[in-house]
């Protein structure tokens, strides 16, 4: 026998309604899922999913990639094999009329017919031949997880955590049932995490499981179960609406530190946010509550209130991976430990920690922006195949431009830190030669078969939809500034479609190109976004960053220091490696190309001297044919480069006009200065008291109060 133990209530977060897109239920749960991680030194967890067939032979499938990042992830090859058994009915009913219906009576007894293997269908989809519908049937498997990402799952002897979408078999045509999960962890997890705390601490301290929780937006109730041999189990329980309710919450069990913190929405009720935080690391907790605090209040005084009750932060310390996965009411983070606010913070923020705030700003805008509001295609989506649409700048766009523009919005970074972090993004852009190739509706398109898969041809062929869609974000808020005489900025533009997707029964809206111009047109005039939308959308124009910056009161300057010549000798991007220079890139059209050498090549020679980054620098802008040697693969080659001379550089910037003048490797911005300037050359360049870039990032202004 075992005893059982409740440690906890539910954890105190409850839960809008419009979490998910199913009204809640008080039937009980017809689907099941055990996941048991006492393998967890191997990186396995054993899974057994409970349900009744609804149809004879009934089929099982996994999601091939998770909402939130645009890759055939192909979950399914982390599954070795799916096993089911049926329950042998009759025995079932002999055991009830025996009184024997407890959950410990009725565990303790095989009521179960001998296994049998499913059938794969296709590349993540099973099929269970000789089941009727009707039946009880309870499908066993192991799920090899080791992949640190935010999209999958990783077990080992400190963390477990989660997706579902790479744990949970969906079953066919039931993927609206309400579904329960059991998560069970072994004693011996939860006392290895304050092994390294022994030495310090007495025997009682180090069995201290308080500190060893779980982190997950769903509702929790925390079992520990002890049998008679001393051995114990700890459960957590967790209920969803449906399949897809699940799949959007993801889970880790660890060591974390954590702490609570309220924000108000416009009509002053409280919604509870949680940060948790797990890894090695030494974060200012005080600091980091404070920060984060302070923009998720700044999204609602904008937005006015949330998709959500309550919100849960997920964050993992590591050595240097980074990123983050949305959720409606959480999200999953991984950042380097560098990062995170150290002890002494100052009171402006390092470039490191604005990194990680970006990141927390960025996720925490996409419950709104693509949980709530979205793409069509993604409103009902099939996870087992791509869902192709122009609109991810729109998403991830608008969010790559908000996120950082929220930072400076609510007062954890000043004007001048905001303006270094937009730089970065221009140059990012500049210094992308596929930009005048790809646009960024094509990007968002090609998201499936070409960002994930980034090699040596992509800067040459493609630009990204979270940088130039954030560029563009920018443009298009300059332009609504200007076409609307002040009045309308792109902030309104994402509210209006938040409130409609208010107005809909399931709290949320998908939306197509012809639905953003439909918006959009409220606020600018149509023929106006519709040339923005044919130049710098779909067709390749080069952004109007200067103009739109200069005439909002932002000066943006050239580096003459940082030139193209200094950090991409002869148009390729090289390391220095013990054989040599390795090509990483080679730039279309550049000296490099043209003398033919190629990425992967090792450049172990430059006119008879060993090769290095120096020697490169040096002999960048030679006004002679240098004699390069290098190896491809095995095989030695002599290849002659001619690198352009200064002169040639000049002659070729005078020839060209302002639009297809060079854009400048790096540049720097700054807030245009008035103070110096006399009344008459203030009059002469229509300047006023008030600084022209007052208006455009100053936004809160319309929205606090």
């Amino acid at each position: 026998m075992t005893s059982i133990k409740n440690l906890s209530d539910s954890q105190s977060n409850s839960r809008s309604s419009n979490c998910s897109s199913e009204s809640a239920t008080t039937t009980a749960p017809d689907i099941s899922y055990r996941l048991n991680f006492e393998r967890f030194l191997e990186h396995l967890v054993d899974v057994t999913l409970t349900f009744t067939a609804s149809n004879d032979t009934p089929c099982l499938w996994l999601p091939a990639w998770i909402p939130g990042s645009y890759l055939m992830r192909e979950f399914a090859r982390h599954i070795t094999a799916v096993h089911y058994q049926v329950e042998d009915r009759q025995l079932v009913e002999d055991k009830k009329t025996e009184g024997k219906e407890s959950a410990s009576d009725y565990q303790a007894i095989n009521c179960l017919e001998s296994k049998h293997r499913a059938q794969k269908i296709d590349k993540n989809t099973w099929q269970l031949p000789q089941v009727e519908a009707g039946q009880v049937l309870h499908v066993h498997y192991e799920v090899y997880c080791y992949d640190l990402s935010v999209r999958t799952a990783y077990v080992d002897q400190q963390r477990l955590y989660g997706n579902f979408t790479s744990l949970a078999l969906a079953v066919e045509g039931q993927e609206q049932s309400p579904v329960k999960v059991s998560l069970l962890v072994p004693e011996v997890f939860l006392t290895a995490q304050n092994l390294e705390n022994q030495h310090s601490a007495n025997e009682e301290e180090s069995k201290n499981i308080s500190n060893v929780v779980l982190a997950c937006g769903l509702d929790a109730t925390h079992l520990q179960t002890v049998s008679q041999d001393g051995d114990g189990q700890h459960g957590y329980r967790l209920q969803a609406d449906s399949y897809y309710q699940l799949i959007d919450h993801p889970f880790e069990i660890s060591k974390q530190q954590k702490f609570d913190f309220i924000i108000q929405d416009e009509e002053h009720q409280t919604l509870s946010h949680r940060f948790f935080l797990s890894g090695k690391h030494s974060a200012n907790m005080g600091r980091l509550q404070q920060d984060v605090t302070q923009i998720c209040q700044t999204y609602l005084n904008w937005l006015g209130d949330a998709p959500f009750n309550d919100y849960t932060f997920m964050t993992y310390a590591s050595g240097q991976d980074y990123g983050g996965l949305e959720h409606i009411n959480s999200t999953s983070l991984i950042t380097p430990r560098r990062d995170l606010p150290s002890s002494d913070e100052p009171d402006l923020p390092s470039a490191a920690y604005q990194r990680f705030l970006g990141l927390c700003s960025h996720e925490y805008f996409h419950a709104w922006w693509v949980k709530t509001v979205r793409p069509d295609v993604m409103l009902d989506v099939d996870l087992r195949k791509e869902a192709f649409t122009p609109l991810l700048w729109v998403f991830e766009g608008f969010t790559s431009y908000i996120d950082d523009f929220m930072l400076q919005a609510s007062g954890v970074i000043d004007k001048a830190s905001y303006l270094t972090l937009l730089a970065e993004q221009i140059n990012r852009y500049y210094q992308t030669q596929g930009r005048a190739h790809q646009s960024v509706a094509e990007s968002s398109f090609d998201a499936w078969i070409k960002l994930y898969r980034n090699d040596e041809n992509t800067g040459n062929a493609g630009i990204s939809y979270y940088n130039k869609g954030a560029l563009v974000a920018l443009c298009l808020d300059l332009t609504l500034l200007q076409k609307s005489a002040g009045r309308y900025r792109l902030f309104d533009v994402v509210k209006a479609f938040y409130s409609q997707a208010k107005q809909n029964d399931n709290q949320r809206i998908g939306i197509s190109s012809a639905d953003m111009g439909t918006v959009i047109g409220q606020f600018m005039p149509i023929a106006d976004w519709e040339a923005f939308e044919s130049r710098y959308i779909n067709g390749v124009e080069e952004l109007p960053l200067e103009q739109l910056l200069a005439a909002n009161g932002i000066k943006i300057q050239a580096d003459n220091k940082e030139t193209a010549d200094k950090n991409v000798p002869w148009g390729m991007r090289c390391s220095e490696t013990p054989a040599g220079l390795k090509v990483n890139r080679v730039q279309r059209d550049s000296a490099a190309a043209k003398a033919g050498i190629s990425a992967h090549d090792v450049i172990v020679a430059l006119d008879g001297i060993k090769a290095d980054t120096k020697q490169l620098s040096t002999l960048s802008i030679a006004p002679h044919e240098v004699d390069c040697y290098l190896f491809r693969r095995d095989e030695l080659i002599c290849v002659k480069v001619q690198p352009k001379t200064e002169k040639q550089k000049e002659l070729e910037n005078n020839q060209s006009d302002d639009v297809n003048k060079p854009c400048p490797h790096k540049v720097s911005l700054r807030l245009a200065r008035t103070d110096k300037l006399s009344e008459s050359e203030k009059e002469a360049d229509n300047l006023t008291s008030t600084p022209a870039w007052q208006a455009w990032l100053e936004v809160m202004t319309r929205y606090n109060g």
